[in-house]
């Protein structure tokens, strides 16, 4: 039985293919996959946060599996992720937090095989169409500057007021055409979550 009342799946997938009339080959793409959620705490101040958690639990899993899936991959071969979330008006930006620090991580990380460095992650409050800007970083290494990148997601009709977004990015790439230097892909070790 799942724990989230969901309204609403969104999955969107950005592919770029030239940047610049320069080809990308093979295109850089990047997932996103959306849950619009009721709220459980809408409206009034709680201590426990808990439930929430165990919501951020299961959308790492849902959302890993859907992003991964659009993209047409293993989740092994995913390179990067981020997450965030958009809380309705009646919410508070710690319902956010609740859903994406505590036990988001542990079932993306799952879904995508491994995943030594932090998921980059942003919070904020916004009514229905408001923009999440969806950091990300290296799954494996965070220093790895071709991987430094984001993804806008919205949803004309969410978040409600009494509603949270939430979104997971996967992508198979870093940026088109990427050339600022930095650990590379090739040097990355994968055991700090740094390099």
């Amino acid at each position: 039985m799942t724990k989230a009342s969901i309204r609403k799946l969104v999955t969107i997938v950005d592919e770029v293919h030239s940047e610049m009339g320069r080809p990308v080959d093979p295109p850089t793409r990047r997932a996103a996959a959306v849950a619009v959620i009721a709220n459980p705490f809408a409206g009034r101040y709680v201590e426990d946060l808990t439930p929430l958690m165990e919501i951020g639990e299961e959308l790492g899993d849902l959302l890993g599996r859907r992003a991964v899936a659009a993209l047409g991959i293993e989740g092994p071969a995913a390179e990067s992720y981020g997450k965030a979330a958009a809380v309705g008006e009646n919410g508070e930006l710690e319902h956010a937090a609740a859903i994406l620090h505590p036990r988001l991580g542990a079932p993306l990380r799952k879904v995508l095989g491994k995943g030594a460095a932090l998921v980059p992650s942003a919070k904020k409050c916004g009514g229905p169409g408001v923009a999440l800007d969806v950091p990300l970083g290296h799954k494996d290494a965070a220093y790895v500057r071709s991987h430094f990148d984001g993804m806008e997601v919205r949803v004309n009709d969410a978040p409600r007021a009494d509603e949270i977004m939430v979104a997971v990015v996967v992508t198979d790439s870093g940026r088109p055409l990427p050339r600022i230097g930095g650990l590379t892909k090739a040097e990355i070790k994968g055991e700090d979550g740094l390099r």
